[in-house]
């Protein structure tokens, strides 16, 4: 990865383990409107803004403002006390961000979670301030992926200019997409979480790894 300045990390799935608590607050969610969603559905609409996937989730018809935020206010308070009893990091995530710092390359967070939701899982996983140098969730950007609106913002936080000195890593179709809407030299998928080798390969990607431990040895060979 010669040249780059900024690795920016996907977070449910990415850097944080996923364990099922983002399909199943979604599920939750609904229900508690009486609505029954299939789980590919879900899974369709992983790494999306979660306002705007409450939105696609709901059923033709009952698509209105009113209820799409019951559904969404649902979704964060059943989000936040899953998150609150399991968070934990994927395995080697701090220490690849310490790894990247310590070389001089700023390390950004980007999610489709409000910050309300992703300063709850930060606390937990006790990523406190100067853990990363910036962190942008889906209501900071006008445009959720994949659109490119989160990386660019990431950039305009950490003072990087071009968008080739930039990586970007996730774990869904979205998150791979966004990298390509964006330029970036370098857009990596990551098997530890929501879409599977296959669905990943689909999309513009310049890697396909088994999770964000591997990115210091990729930075390091330079593949």
């Amino acid at each position: 990865m010669k040249g780059i300045e900024l690795v920016v990390f996907d977070m449910a799935g990415t850097t944080v383990k996923d364990d099922g608590q983002v399909p199943e607050a979604f599920t939750a969610a609904l229900s508690d409107l009486g609505i029954i969603v299939g789980q590919d559905i879900i899974r369709s609409i992983r790494g999306s803004s979660k306002r705007e996937a409450i939105r696609r989730l709901l059923p033709p018809g009952k698509s209105g403002d009113d209820l799409a935020e019951r559904a969404y206010t649902s979704f964060l308070s059943h989000l936040a006390h899953r998150y609150v009893e399991t968070a934990v990091e994927v395995a080697g995530a701090a220490d690849s961000f310490i790894c990247l710092r310590n070389r001089g390359i700023r390390v950004a967070l980007n999610t489709g979670f409000d910050r309300e939701t992703a300063q709850i899982l930060l606390s937990v996983l006790g990523w406190v301030d100067g853990t990363v140098d910036a962190i942008v969730c889906g209501n900071d950007v006008p445009n959720g992926r994949p659109a490119p609106d989160m990386i660019f913002r990431c950039m305009e936080l950490t003072g990087v200019a071009n968008v080739k000195r930039v990586a970007n890593v996730g774990d869904t179709t979205l998150d791979l997409q966004a990298g390509h809407n964006a330029g970036v030299q370098y857009n990596i998928g990551v098997l530890s979480g929501a879409h599977s080798r296959d669905m990943l390969i689909s999309e513009p990607h310049s890697h396909i790894i088994t999770s964000v431990a591997e990115i210091p040895s990729l930075l390091t060979n330079g593949k």
